[in-house]
């Protein structure tokens, strides 16, 4: 018998002990998160390996004001993707909206639908008001998040209530090594990911 078919004979064989799998389900191993979801979900946000941003504003209708001032930041013109959905509802009147989508939008708003505290990830869902391609075509995502809406761990992100044809989570900016080994930001996505926490419930 070769060493290659010791190993196979030895997986063929191999069982975990009694109770095992139920121990697992029952005490799962998971990172522990703060008390302080919106704490813990900026802090992951911040590290190297996600590259996002962020700003906290008091609601809604304060959006405008601060997607203008991050544009102003990284010097581009008032100019927007605004998807038709109603959770958007503010003054936009300083804005120059793209309502179809461009292979080269520089920024772009979204609304995502929960964050996750442990890994800082976000999860979006796709609708009629709320289309997918968008979140890949911009250079800029900008993406707002009620602060209510942060769980701790990936297995509190259960949506609640009518599910969407499809829900996606992303987890920093868009990222590559493959090209010669050398780390490539916006390869498949979004180069910039900026979220705006939105206090209000």
């Amino acid at each position: 018998m070769n060493a290659r078919e010791e190993i196979l004979g030895a997986l063929g064989t191999a069982a975990p002990p009694p109770g095992a799998a139920d121990a697992l389900l029952a005490d799962p191993v998971r990172p522990s998160v703060a008390e302080d979801r919106v704490a813990a979900f900026l802090a992951a946000l911040a590290l190297p390996a996600s590259g996002a941003t962020h700003a906290r504003i008091g609601s809604v209708a304060d959006a405008p004001a601060a997607v203008a001032r991050y544009l102003a930041e990284h010097g581009l013109p008032p100019a927007v993707f605004l998807p038709d959905d109603p959770r958007f509802a503010a003054d936009w009147s300083g804005f120059a909206l793209s309502l179809a989508i461009t292979p080269d939008e520089p920024a772009v708003i979204a609304w995502a639908r929960l964050g996750i505290a442990e890994s800082g990830s976000l999860v979006f869902e796709t609708g009629p008001h709320a289309p997918m391609l968008p979140n890949f075509l911009g250079l800029h995502h900008i993406v707002l998040l009620r602060e209510a809406a942060i769980v701790s761990h990936l297995e509190d992100a259960a949506l609640p209530g009518p599910q969407p044809r499809a829900h996606y989570w992303v987890t920093g900016v868009s990222g590559t090594t493959d090209i010669e080994g050398q780390y490539i930001r916006g390869a498949h996505g979004p180069r910039f990911l900026h979220v705006l926490l939105v206090g209000e419930d």
